[in-house]
């Protein structure tokens, strides 16, 4: 025995069904990377170290830019010019125990064309997230700081995606 809908659920089942037809046909769509104003890119850091790694498969995946392995080759350069991770106590409980620590990542980076000229003036982003602390739950604590780490390594490549497509590629010098 089906029963079948009721005109009111009937139509607002319609409604729910023209919403994606409407927003596809006034052009609207999520944003996708946006392509990198460069071909080429040399990454000037350890290129074994996770957060190259994630660099280069967020490059890979979201634009057209080659990853080249000399300085020589690229159209610009991505020079590293800090990368630090700390640990700094927020809170002490009654007894003088860390109650919370804060965690912060600070990346301190620029872009040069082959010229050495800048493609993007030196640049910083900084992160931070508090961590809640128990030392009679030391082993959990130990790998929810890692996963906050890797969060703050995820939103740091997001960042720095952002700010690498946003950079604006000098003029050539005109030839005399």
């Amino acid at each position: 025995m089906s029963q079948t809908p009721s005109p009111a659920r009937r139509r607002a089942l319609a409604a729910i069904g023209a919403v994606p037809l409407l927003l596809a046909g006034c052009g609207f769509q999520l944003r996708g990377p946006r392509p990198l104003p460069f071909e080429s890119i040399y990454l000037g850091m350890y290129q074994y170290s996770d957060l190259a790694a994630a660099i280069r498969r967020q490059i890979r995946a979201g634009s057209e830019t080659r990853i080249v392995e000399t300085p020589e080759e690229a159209q610009v350069r991505l020079e590293v010019l800090a990368d630090a991770k700390e640990k700094a106590i927020l809170a002490l409980n009654a007894q003088g125990r860390v109650r919370e620590y804060q965690l912060r990542q600070r990346f301190y980076f620029r872009v040069v064309d082959k010229a050495g000229r800048e493609v993007l003036a030196p640049n910083e982003i900084y992160l931070k997230r508090d961590l809640a602390f128990d030392d009679s739950q030391l082993l959990a604590k130990e790998q929810e700081e890692l996963l906050l780490y890797r969060d703050m390594q995820g939103d740091l490549v997001q960042q720095l995606m952002r700010r690498l497509a946003a950079a604006k590629m000098p003029e050539a010098e005109p030839k005399p």
